[in-house]
């Protein structure tokens, strides 16, 4: 394990050690291997993390959880993630998606109700965010909802819903008013996943394979007033949920997912270099073998820097919203980086199951892309320090 010098809380420091060894433990290659081919996560080590009180990191203390604490919680996404997504997925659709959602932005109703079943693990939630034509334009989202008497009507689709077909809840981006600006037009609904006029359909796709994604269509879904993620006050009011500190949490959890890959293919082949023996030396005591593994490792601890300073500020409940941008695109395009150069040094054994750097190449690949693009985090920043447009 790469550990470095490093300023976190002990409780945090414990927290790794815990999980490293469940990791060893509980997820080995074989296991990993089987989850990936079937697009699936273990069930069964999801209730012993659920066990452990993990999943109340995004949860007051008053609702059953730990209290909120980001740093803990995005340790938890890289230690599981060397193992893959298999564990940290479903850890972040229910702390995630579900405690830090419904913590942030749920009616007392919503947090009293729910907030003490995701702290013990027992719910998760799915994205609804885009749709078919839309993407990085969330403000464009054409899912319809409507009020009708003491009811909200959903119509519409979504796409890249991954795990809407065993979540749940889907915490749903709707339009609640078409004459409206686009974003005084936004509203946030909790939809079960399985209610009347739900379809999921699942889509195959390369990377993080713990589960499928999804299309989901709504026909004339109908809910109470209640399903309105903050309550019937907070109809119409969807942009600022959506652009608020939840949104820079949500950088910190996907690039926390880079990080932990990341690592755990830079941990891959630097073991594998020192055991590999060609022209009778270990290949790591070759140069070009030797400058790729100290250029990606030098990278990776510039990815933890970037991923924890921004994790500190969010705790800390301080404005981040630049800090968490510049690690989404830092760590994403770094992570692809240090992927390929350990491919490069682990040769044509990279390419085959007997590693695992096949499917963290793989997961990597996508990161630049998923949880909010590169190109977008660039945008976002562009507007954030004042540049011309």
């Amino acid at each position: 394990m790469f550990d470095v010098a490093r300023s976190e809380p002990e409780h945090v420091t414990e927290l790794r050690r815990q999980l490293r060894r469940f990791v060893a433990e509980k997820a080995p290659r074989e296991r990993r291997r089987a989850w990936d081919r079937a697009h699936t996560w273990p069930r069964d080590l999801y209730g012993e993390l659920a066990a452990m009180g993990l999943f109340g990191l995004t949860v007051p203390e008053e609702y059953g959880g730990q209290g909120r604490d980001i740093v803990a919680a995005v340790a938890v996404i890289e230690e599981l993630c060397r193992a893959g997504p298999f564990l940290a997925g479903p850890f972040i659709h229910c702390a995630f998606y579900g405690g830090l959602n419904i913590a942030e932005n749920g009616s007392s109703g919503q947090k009293s109700e729910l907030l003490p079943r995701l702290a013990r693990g027992e719910l998760l939630f799915a994205y609804g965010l885009s749709e078919p034509d839309v993407g990085g334009d969330l403000s464009s989202v054409r899912t319809r909802a409507r009020i009708e008497g003491d009811a909200v009507i959903v119509n519409g689709a979504k796409r890249w819903c991954t795990g809407a077909d065993w979540a749940d809840y889907i915490y749903c981006l709707v339009n609640s008013d078409p004459n409206a600006p686009k974003r005084q037009a936004l509203s946030f609904v909790l939809i079960p996943a399985r209610a009347p006029g739900v379809t999921t359909t699942p889509i195959e796709h390369a990377n993080l394979r713990y589960t499928a994604s999804c299309d989901v269509h709504f026909d004339d879904v109908r809910l109470p007033l209640g399903a309105i993620v903050g309550g019937p006050r907070k109809w119409n009011r969807g942009w600022e949920m959506l652009a608020g500190r939840a949104l820079d949490v949500e950088k910190l959890e996907i690039s926390a997912v880079a990080f932990g890959i990341a690592q755990a293919a830079m941990e891959e082949a630097w073991t594998y270099a020192q055991e590999r023996v060609q022209f009778g030396k270990p290949i790591a005591a070759h140069q070009a073998i030797r400058h790729k593994l100290v250029t990606a490792r030098t990278r990776l601890e510039a990815c933890r820097l970037m991923l924890y300073h921004a994790a500190q500020l969010a705790h800390d409940g301080k404005p981040c919203a630049a800090e968490t941008s510049m690690a989404k695109l830092f760590i994403g395009d770094t992570g692809v980086e240090i992927a390929l150069a350990c491919q490069q040094v682990m040769g044509a054994y990279a390419l085959s199951d007997a590693y695992d750097m096949e499917r963290n190449v793989r997961d990597l690949l996508g990161m630049p892309i998923v949880g909010g693009s590169s190109d977008m985090q660039k945008n976002n920043l562009a507007a954030l320090w004042r540049l011309p447009s």
